[in-house]
């Protein structure tokens, strides 16, 4: 049944909209196909039809941004002659492949790990041949989602590993990279990244009969083999398919290939519309490791229709004499594989483009009949472009109607007159290019103006449930994002304040009922995910500072634990890091020399250079304890940041384990020692913060049963700010992103290379009081260097939580070093990383 009215309308929106700055002699090329592709990093690269007068060509540019950041576009010349045709993001989205109507492929990766910074370091090319298809091989990475089990409590349950092989593999199982590519005059090409950087490529033909190539599509099979779909464009010739397999023999690459069962589209056979839709515009695969369901539009120049078809094996009816003659025949019908239509489209406008689900949803019919019944639809619709500037999603095997978006200008006509002056008031704005997101709850199209908009998709397509239902939806996905490290920026797009505090506690709840060994690999990424929640509320806005310090002291405790060495190398299994945590939270003494006696001190030995070089660091763990046990007294408000820890026994426990090491630190290299500007001198500080931090953490270290502190502990926390200087602490900066500006349902129009002044943004503005206001000294956080207030050196800072960072390193020493590596990649917070403008400050 399709759905009709509000429902429908109301499962999708627009939330921004992007587009570049009108220049006055610049205009478009309509014939210019565009192409776009979204990375499970949250990062959108597209092409433009954007042409100036004054170059006579195209410059044919690829443009990445990032969602959070649309305006800040990175726009690279790409250097392609020919119009850009495909573009293609690896499985861990940090590479991309652009292809062009020359025969030229490209591979771009970041310089430096930075988001808006990237090079083309390797290709290949098909001389003069234009690429159709191109598609990265598959690294043998399959999950399922089973909506059945949202309620299971394991994670392995609910997003189970799939037996998929890798395209090609080295060595010892490891899959091989490298891409395949499928051009306009037949041909199959195939270039192989070797680990030491070189690229081998070997191109052969489909088939012994090569024809023209107007649309084709590459999938993978879990065998290991690869499928490509082609068409020679006109819908009276065949849809044919390929076998395709590729080997290493010798140090070359090799190409085998195998005619599949073909199939004509059902409109072309149907008497009825026998020539009405003479061309086929669209063929995909419904996923890349689905070969086995394809997806075709036949149009003509003012509509189109839709059809779904599958590959199934089916027995061959054996005549009755063999029958008689060998019984043995009788009883095992032999198999044949054939294409079999699953479902069609009536009559549609014309279809302008179209956008496949990235979300790998398992299909079995339970699992369809619980999304049905709970109304979980996300990876389950496809969506459709109109040349009328409409969308539809449509589901992936019925093809009936599940939402629909209209665009400006294809409001329903409502009487003979509009649809005239509609005809003749020029062509309409339309999607060129579309792309789902990766949990299929946002759409980005590329108009034929060259904007981008970003649309809300409604996890139950616009169905209305109850706010316990909706919260389990949005809890599955990030589950999802949180096993595979993607990025769940289009998840944040559907939290509302309200949903912020159930969703951080549900969350915790389910990542506590994992096993222990997947607790630890998912630690870092679910302190981050709660970070990005909180920040979408105002009544949370101060956790999101907790949450970004506790990622710091996490990987501050790994590093400095990693700097111990055993004494002996034959020592028992334990690292002297385990050590030190089993020897502290065993001896609960409040008296940190005693603490002391019971660790083999000759571990903390380190050279002289390397703890002076931790200096920055050890002042931070030294500043956050005094900041902490300073602020016991009114813990009353959790508005202030750092209220969370105060009932944390795991990170009281670890500030306590660091106090230690770095108390022994101290006897070999004094001034190392965190700096306190005290009123006696003859105080001893460190013992003083250690006696209390103990007391606190007693209060708190079992999770089940915590006590409050007493009074005596709260009086002396009192004493704190009358004897020791309490240091200012320098909290991320609530970022400049745009998903917080987001949830109100306003539209907000943006532009290109221009960020937006702050829009009214309640949340913020409480806020100010913990973050330094514009013209005072910058800091780097992670090296907590101070930078000035107007620094000199190149920064980047981090796409998701803002933290700014020197791209260079001041340091030499190996341990800094290794702090580096800790976040050379990504921020602690896991977002990418982005140059910043020296102007920054």
């Amino acid at each position: 049944v399709p759905l009709q009215g509000p429902r429908a309308s109301g499962a999708m929106d627009l939330a921004y909209v992007c587009e570049w700055e009108k220049k006055p002699k610049s205009n478009h090329c309509p014939s210019i196909p565009l192409v776009c592709a979204w990375s499970c990093r949250n990062l959108i690269a597209f092409t433009t039809d954007l042409k100036n007068e004054e170059e006579k060509d195209l410059t044919h540019m690829v443009h990445i941004i990032d969602t959070e950041h649309p305006w800040d576009v990175y726009s690279v010349n790409s250097g392609h002659t020919e119009v850009i045709t495909c573009l293609e993001w690896d499985q861990s989205g940090s590479r991309l492949l652009s292809a062009d109507a020359d025969g030229h492929i490209k591979c771009w990766s970041m310089t430096d790990h930075l988001a808006n910074s990237w090079e083309n370091t390797v290709g290949s090319m098909v001389e003069g041949d234009p690429v159709v298809a191109l598609s990265w091989l598959h690294n043998g990475v399959k999950l399922a989602l089973h909506v059945e089990k949202s309620g299971a409590s394991n994670f392995g349950e609910k997003f189970s590993r799939v037996k998929f092989s890798p395209s090609l593999t080295l060595f010892g199982g490891k899959p091989m990279e490298g891409w395949i590519a499928v051009t306009i005059s037949g041909l199959v090409t195939v270039s192989l990244l070797k680990p030491n950087g070189q690229v081998l490529t070997s191109t052969e033909s489909l088939c012994r009969l090569r024809c023209r190539v107007a649309l084709a599509d590459v999938a993978f099979t879990g065998g290991g083999n690869i499928v490509v779909a082609t068409s020679d464009g006109s819908s009276t010739s065949p849809v044919q398919f390929y076998k395709v397999c590729v080997s290493v023999v010798n140090e070359k690459c090799k190409i085998d290939t195998e005619i599949l069962p073909s199939l004509f589209m059902r409109c072309t056979t149907d008497p009825a519309r026998k020539d009405k839709y003479p061309a086929i515009t669209h063929l995909k695969f419904l996923a890349r490791d689905m070969s086995e369901q394809v997806l075709l539009c036949a149009s003509n120049q003012n509509s189109s229709i839709v059809e779904c078809w599958s590959l199934r094996k089916e027995g061959l009816p054996v005549n009755n004499i063999f029958q008689q003659i060998s019984p043995v025949v009788g009883d095992k019908q032999p198999m044949i594989l054939k294409w079999r239509i699953l479902s069609a489209t009536n009559d549609l406008d014309r279809v302008s483009a179209v956008a496949l689900p990235k979300l790998p949803i398992s299909l079995t019919n339970t699992d369809l009949k619980v999304a049905n019944d709970t109304k979980f639809f996300p990876g389950l619709g496809l969506a459709l472009a109109f040349h009328d500037g409409s969308v539809h999603i449509v589901h992936r095997l019925s093809l009936q109607m599940m939402a629909v978006f209209y665009g400006s200008s294809s409001q329903r006509p409502v009487d003979e007159q509009t649809i005239k002056r509609q005809r003749t008031a020029g062509p309409l704005v339309h999607f060129k290019a579309m792309q789902l997101s990766w949990t299929s709850l946002a759409l980005a199209g590329i108009d034929s103006h060259g904007k981008l908009s970003m649309l809300r998709i409604s996890p139950s397509m616009g169905h209305v449930l109850d706010m316990n239902m909706s919260l389990r939806h949005l809890l599955f996905l990030l589950e999802y994002c949180m096993v595979t490290g993607y990025d769940w920026w289009d998840i944040l797009l559907h939290v509302q304040p309200n949903m912020v505090q159930n969703l951080v506690e549900k969350l915790h709840e389910e990542y506590m009922r994992q096993n222990a060994a997947l607790q630890q690999v998912l630690s870092t990424r679910i302190v981050a995910m709660k970070a990005s929640l909180c920040k979408l509320s105002s009544s949370t806005i101060a956790r999101v500072c907790d949450y970004h310090a506790k990622l710091f002291l996490i990987a501050i405790s790994c590093t400095l634990k990693s700097l111990l060495r055993p004494h002996f190398l034959n020592t028992p299994d334990k690292s002297p890091g385990d050590r030190l945590t089993e020897i502290c939270s065993k001896i609960t003494d409040i008296d940190i020399d005693k603490v002391m006696i019971n660790l083999k001190t000759e571990e903390f030995v380190l050279e002289m250079t390397t703890l002076q070089s931790l200096q920055q660091l050890i002042q931070w763990v030294g500043d956050f304890v005094l900041y902490l046990l300073a602020s016991l007294p009114n813990q009353g408000s959790p508005v202030r940041p750092g209220h969370s820890f105060l009932r944390d026994g795991a990170s009281l426990g670890m500030f306590r384990e660091l106090m230690v090491v770095i108390r022994i630190w101290g006897l070999l290299k004094p001034s190392c020692l965190p700096v306190y500007t005290a009123t006696s001198d003859t105080q001893d500080s460190m013992s003083l913060l250690f006696r209390l931090l103990t007391k606190l953490w007693l209060c708190c270290r079992e999770e089940n049963h915590i006590t409050e502190p007493d009074d005596t502990l709260i009086d002396e926390c009192c004493l704190l700010p009358s004897q020791l200087l309490i240091p200012n602490i320098d909290w991320l900066p609530i970022n400049d992103g745009i998903i917080s500006k987001l949830q109100n349902k306003q539209l907000v129009r943006l532009q290109f290379g221009k960020a937006p002044g702050l829009i009214g943004h309640t949340v913020s503005s409480q806020f100010d009081a913990f973050v330094r206001a514009p013209g005072q000294p910058k800091i780097d956080h992670l090296r907590r260097l101070h930078l000035g207030a107007y620094p000199t050196e190149e920064c980047k800072s981090c796409t998701r939580c803002g933290c700014v960072t020197m791209l260079k390193s001041p340091n030499k020493v190996t341990a800094v070093k290794q702090w580096e590596q800790r976040w050379i990649k990504n921020c602690l917070c896991g977002g990418l990383w982005r140059r910043m403008p020296l102007s920054y400050s």
